[in-house]
Order: C-alpha cells, then structure tokens, then sequence
C-alpha cells in the first residue's frame, strides 16, 4: 500500500451536497456531519456561501467556533462583498469561482475572456492582501479552452493564489479526458496545485475524480453519499475506497464510520440510502448465488474485494431463488439449525419456490416456518 499523505479530501457536502434539489440541513445537522468528517480524518470542508445570507452566515460561524482540525473553506462569487461575507464569518480560506467556459463566458455573463482575467485579478488580489488561502474555481473548466485555463493559473500563480480549481460542472468528461487535461495543466503551470471537481451526470463523478489524482490533482471534492447539484458529486465513500483498493493510494481516512456517516447524511438530507449503494449500501455485501456463497464460506476475498467491517457493514448470506446448498445451511446453522447435505438437499426446492412466488430473499422467520413446515419430509427421508 502506497501512502500519499499530501492528498486533500475536501468535502462539500455542506455546500454542494446541500444545493441537490430539495434538501435543507438545519444547524445542528451542519455541526453534526462536520464533527463526523472531522473525526475521521476529513482534512478540509466546504462549509458554505456566506452571500446567501444572515441564516447562512450564523452556520458558518457556528461551524468555525467548532475549532475542528479540518480546515473550513467557503464558495464565493469572485466578487469583492462576498468575499467580504466570508471574512467576516471568521473563515480564513474561500473558494472564488469564475465561469471559464466560452459558452458560460458569453452566454451566462455576457462578457469575454478579458473580462474574466480582469475579474479574478481584482477578487483575487483583495483576498490575498487579506491574507486568505485561496482557491481559484473555474466553473465549467471542463469545457473551457486548456490555452485560456493555463492564463488563469498563470494569474493564480503571480498573484499568490493557492490552488485551481478544475470543475467538471456538468459531469460531460470521461475519465480518460478528465487525466489528459489535467496532466496538461499540472505540466503547465506546476507551482499551482490542482483541485477536482467532478459531477456525475453521466455515472463518471469518482472515476473522474481518481483520474484527475491520477493525472496529479493533489486536492479532490467529495460528498457523502454522492449528493450534490443534479445527478450529484464524487462520493466521499467511494473516492477514498477506490483510491485505497483500486490506485493503491492511502488518504488517510477511517473508513469504519463511512456506513454511520452516510447513515447520518442520507437522515439529514431525507434522500434513502439505496441497499445496492456502492460501498456503504446494506447489501453490497450480500451473497445469494450458491457459487458466490459458497465462494465466500471459503474464502471472503474470493468474492468480496475488501472486508465488510472496513467500513461499517457486515457479511449476509441470503437465501432466496439462487441459493445453493451450502448457502442455505449456513443460514440455518446461524438459526440454530444443524442440517445435513441430504437434509438441504430436500429443502433447497422448496425455499427457491418460495423465492420465486415472493420475488424476494427469506426472512428468518420465514425460513423457520419452512423448517418446521418440513420436518415430517425430513423424518421421512
């Protein structure tokens, strides 16, 4: 395992996760996931837009009273008074986001390329000579043109910014375009650190996320759960675990607490947390087919990639249309039932039936009223 200790987790769920449509955290739930991404290893948390107003404002100073480890970070407009909104709270490091593609640049501001550089060194230079670490986001640089994008980070570099940001705002890349540009412009302008955006309209949010780490982004965004603007953003859970069992790369994060923590957001957010849900779902550690759970019985890492307990779940072994003998009795071993191969041999048909007129697994219970319902079959046999 390669331990890469310089790469940053910043976390959005407070800001980005909470623009997904619909969804609201009080303050108590804002102070509640913050501790909890703090507490396993989180480094840095966007916690917010001060513009949005007093209510806003009041949560971003409750959050920074927190004292937390994890560096608290803001979104602003690059705009001077939302700068200002942000200073205020008591932040030290913000995030000041420009349009940077020429469709937004003409189509959603109505300016040009001058006006954008103008724009950043004007928001940029006040936040610097107010001693802030800075963030350069560029909205829609997954669109933008890569000449323009270095311009940016040249700026960013001259003028003490800290690091860029590259959004995939629509989540329209692939991975392999997603490291291609951003190899690039590490190459480019390499004294200015890179920052991953990456949304998952098409599906591609974490693979996006690791490509450009990959492509050596040091900073990336998550959210738990995947929440965020539309289809949503990388998922906290399942960039640092495919990081860690896919690249090799150590974050240093606990991941035991990722299923409580997600738990904790899908809550707060009123959004269920799907079962299948990629790496914190409550059955992607269930085994029903007879060759997998037989598979597993043997061996774990035969079919499962890492250990359920890593980050919070545990191993089931159901019992439904596509069970296999020893699936089945070890089911019922941990109901307290010893049977024997001729036993389950005698079973297994009867359960897949009822599998398939319940178009479901068994319950417990249900398998005992199958056991006991049987057991003049088994005697006789």
């Amino acid at each position: 395992m390669t331990t890469i200790t310089d790469i940053i987790i910043d976390d959005t769920t407070l800001r980005d996760g909470e623009q997904t449509a619909g969804v609201v955290f009080s303050r108590l739930e804002k102070l509640a996931i913050a501790r909890m991404l703090d507490r396993i290893g989180v480094q840095e948390i966007e916690c917010g837009i001060p513009a949005m107003g007093k209510d806003e404002q009041e949560s971003i100073r409750a959050l920074v009273d927190l004292g937390l480890s994890a560096r608290l970070i803001t979104w602003n407009r690059a705009l001077i008074p939302e700068i200002e909104a942000s200073i205020a709270c008591g932040i030290t490091a913000v995030d000041i986001s420009l349009s940077v593609s020429d469709q937004m640049i003409a189509h959603k501001l109505k300016k040009d390329r001058n006006a954008v550089k103008e724009q950043l060194k004007i928001a940029l230079g006040f936040a610097k000579d107010h001693d802030l670490y800075v963030s350069v986001g560029g909205e829609d640089a997954g669109r933008a043109d890569l000449q323009f994008l270095v311009e940016l980070m040249e700026i960013t570099r001259s003028l003490g910014g800290d690091r860029f940001r590259f959004c995939d705002t629509l989540g329209m890349l692939d991975p392999f375009t997603m490291f291609e540009k951003v190899a690039y412009l590490r190459t480019a302008v390499p004294e200015v650190d890179i920052e991953v955006h990456t949304h998952n309209d098409l599906g591609m949010a974490t693979a996006n996320a690791i490509a450009g780490i990959r492509a050596g982004a040091r900073f990336v965004n998550t959210t738990v759960n995947g929440l965020g603007e539309r289809a949503g953003n990388a998922a906290l859970e399942e960039v640092v675990m495919g990081l860690k069992h896919a690249c090799g790369i150590e974050t240093g994060i606990d991941t035991h607490r990722f299923r409580e923590l997600s738990l904790m957001v899908a809550k707060a957010s009123r959004r269920d947390l799907p079962s299948w849900k990629p790496v914190v779902g409550k059955r992607v550690f269930a085994h029903e087919s007879g060759l997998h759970a037989d598979g597993v019985l043997k061996d774990p890492h035969n079919y499962e990639g890492f250990d359920p307990a890593d980050v919070g779940l545990v191993r089931q072994i159901v019992v439904g249309k596509h069970s296999g003998c020893g699936g089945m009795m070890e089911r019922y071993r941990k109901l307290g039932i010893v049977l024997s191969r001729p036993d389950a041999d005698l079973l297994l048909p009867v359960i897949r039936h009822e599998a398939l007129c319940r178009k479901r697994d068994l319950k417990d219970r249900e398998l005992m009223e199958i056991y006991l319902n049987g057991a003049e079959l088994l005697k006789a046999a």
